[in-house]
């Protein structure tokens, strides 16, 4: 005699082997990634990266379809260990090929122009994956170049560099890592609106791309740099000194730190506490931002600014007696 039971059973049996077979098929076809590897891509494993981060970025470059079956591969099959880097690999690729891939070394080099580094701090880059000797040709041929740029630069492309991240390829030179940079700088800032005829407050295209990384430095976060460029236009304007601390510091080499009374009294045009107008050249990379604070500036007679506020608010002024308050109100929260 067969149970009334058995059927509904059976059913339910069938119904959870089926869900299993097509779970296992999902699987097998992540797995193997069908219909072929497409183009290569760049994912960078930063430093602390989960693998549930570096799949998600992988998922998000097209190498990987599902993030999920990767991280129940690894789990199931074992996980490669990632070393901090950069990798090539092509989009919708297997999982074997993955974590070939990812246990092996880093497989290119990538520099990145981030907005406020300095052509040294680019070459440093460089030098640690490409050597000293790529890294000082890539130096001079920057200094070299700067005759071609449109922008008629005093003998630097410091400022003139893209902001992004260059892969270095084989058959890269540092000529051509260059200009790559210096065009990719020509597309940036286009994108907001400054060309090489530019001119704006009595200054050319380059004298605003120097303004510009002096409010990047400065202003540091976007909220204070529309003003910050302001302040800058105003001092120039009444022929009054910048007293910008990160032109003098830019001098020495130093990204960040406070300024002593001794470097105030070095004589050179990048110490804008003695000498007037802009200094020679930008002092740094400049983001689109910079640039548009610098192009885009409010109006308003400010002629000081301090940071007041560990969170980034600085405080701007127009008469110095204000400032003094401002820089009071600083010293209370332990700025200053």
């Amino acid at each position: 005699m067969v149970s009334v039971l058995s059927k509904p059973l059976g059913r339910v049996i069938a119904a959870g082997v089926g869900v299993v077979l097509v779970a296992i098929v999902w699987f097998v076809l992540q797995v193997v990634a069908v219909g072929g590897p497409g183009r290569a891509v760049i994912v960078t494993v930063h430093p602390g990266d989960s693998m549930a981060t570096i799949a998600s970025e992988m998922h998000a470059k097209g190498v990987i379809n599902s993030p999920l079956a990767f991280r129940i591969d690894t789990l199931l099959f074992g996980a490669p260990v990632v070393r901090v880097g950069s990798y090539e690999i092509a989009q919708n690729s297997s999982f074997a090929k993955v974590k070939a891939i990812f246990g092996a070394p880093p497989n290119v080099n990538v520099v990145s122009v981030t907005p406020g580094l300095t052509l040294h701090e680019v070459a440093l880059q460089i030098a640690s994956d490409m050597g000293n000797s790529f890294a000082n040709s890539f130096v001079q041929d920057a200094n070299q170049l700067a005759s071609a740029s449109p922008y008629r630069p005093n003998h630097s492309l410091e400022g003139l560099l893209g902001i992004g991240s260059y892969i270095i390829s084989p058959t890269d030179t540092p000529r051509s890592l260059v200009e790559r940079m210096s065009a990719a700088f020509d597309k940036e800032a286009a994108s907001v609106g400054l060309s090489p005829s530019t001119t704006l407050n009595g200054l050319n295209a380059y004298q605003l791309v120097i303004a510009a990384s002096i409010v990047e430095k400065e202003g540091y976060y976007p909220v204070n740099m529309p003003q910050v460029a302001r302040v800058i236009f105003n001092r120039l304007q009444i022929g009054q000194k910048l007293q910008m601390d990160s032109t003098v510091l830019y001098y020495l080499g130093q990204d960040g730190g406070k300024v002593t009374s001794a470097m105030l009294q070095l004589h050179t045009a990048y110490n804008t506490y003695w000498a007037s107008g802009l200094t020679p050249t930008p002092i740094c990379a400049v983001s689109t931002t910079a640039l548009s604070a610098v192009l885009h500036a409010p109006p308003g007679s400010w002629l000081y600014f301090v940071l007041i506020n560990k969170d980034g608010t600085m405080k701007f002024s127009t008469t110095y007696k204000e400032q003094l308050a401002a820089e009071q109100e600083a010293a209370s929260r332990g700025l200053g």
